[in-house]
């Protein structure tokens, strides 16, 4: 496996372009680094991610995780979270790809694939698990197609389905099998958190999320917490202090942007963005004007 990994790398070297590349393949990117950064917030998307050199770690909630070339990071859901590169050097840098995995493609591959239990207790929307050279062999043959550019549009879906496929016979795949049915409890979650995502400058009521969710609001936050490693509620704070972020970067007045995600008051806005940030809002944005790629490298 590690000849396998050794050809992604130098692939991934050979076509990146900056700290992160968004290639040629639809849902593919690069990400690459020569020094460890800071913690960086941003959201995510369903997703895979292999690591091919150095190391990262992912604060979800109050869980951090960390992953390297021996393991795998796959989220199911989207949610927010923060990401640093915690190995990298000029000599060997952080090297890694993103995969995205669309919840469509996990419901048509469901209708023929055969039936797997899922594992008792199984529901955090996200996990590292081991890497196998099952998974990396399509991931690399994937990421082979930037050098084949006419083959994507053909070969790139029929290997985005083998990859889908591994990651279901793995760790994550009960996971996996909830989001793809409509009708599971993840699935009810995710609908949830699509609303927040829409509203995050909304007041939140639980009971009507729980409502949207087809539960009880006890077994709502359960089941919520359970699969982001947090409240609905610091769901929604967290959405809403990366938004006033991002307006900040485009010289968006202060209080302005602390009322425009939902805030009503501008001490709060101001006392909660330090704390998740490390610094006032006047501050880090003009941090944050020198340096907009660090909101890209999520």
């Amino acid at each position: 496996m590690e000849d396998l990994l050794r050809q992604m790398r130098a692939a991934a070297v050979r076509h990146a372009a900056g700290r992160r590349t968004d290639t040629a393949v639809p849902g593919l990117s690069i990400h690459t680094a020569d020094a460890p950064t800071a913690l960086q917030p941003g959201v995510f998307e369903p997703m895979l991610c292999l690591v091919l050199q150095g190391a990262k770690e992912v604060l979800i909630g109050e869980q951090v995780l960390r992953y390297d070339p021996s393991g795998y990071f796959i989220a199911s859901l989207e949610f927010p979270a923060s990401g640093r590169v915690v190995e990298a050097s000029p000599a060997r840098p952080y090297v890694s790809i993103a995969i995205a995995l669309p919840p469509e493609g996990l419901a048509a591959l469901l209708t023929d694939a055969a039936p797997q239990p899922d594992p008792p207790g199984q529901s955090a929307g996200f996990g590292v698990s081991p890497l196998t050279p099952e998974l990396v062999d399509p991931c690399r043959r994937l990421l082979g197609l930037l050098d084949a550019p006419g083959d994507i549009p053909v070969l790139a879906p029929l290997l985005e389905r083998e990859i889908l496929y591994r990651l279901l016979q793995g760790p994550q795949g009960g996971v996996m099998r909830q989001i793809a049915r409509a009708d599971s409890r993840l699935s009810r979650v995710r609908r949830a958190i699509g609303w927040i995502r829409e509203h995050y400058d909304r007041p939140l009521r639980i009971d009507d999320l729980a409502a949207l969710a087809g539960m009880s609001c006890a077994s709502f936050h359960r089941h919520f917490r359970a699969a982001t490693a947090m409240s609905p509620l610091q769901f929604q704070k967290n959405l809403r202090l990366q938004q006033a972020r991002r307006l900040l970067i485009t010289h968006q007045d202060v209080s302005r942007a602390g009322y425009a995600v939902g805030y009503e008051s501008a001490s709060q806005f101001s006392r909660e963005y330090a704390r998740a940030f490390g610094a006032p809002p006047a501050r880090d944005a003009v941090r944050l004007r020198g340096d907009a790629s660090a909101l890209a490298d999520a």
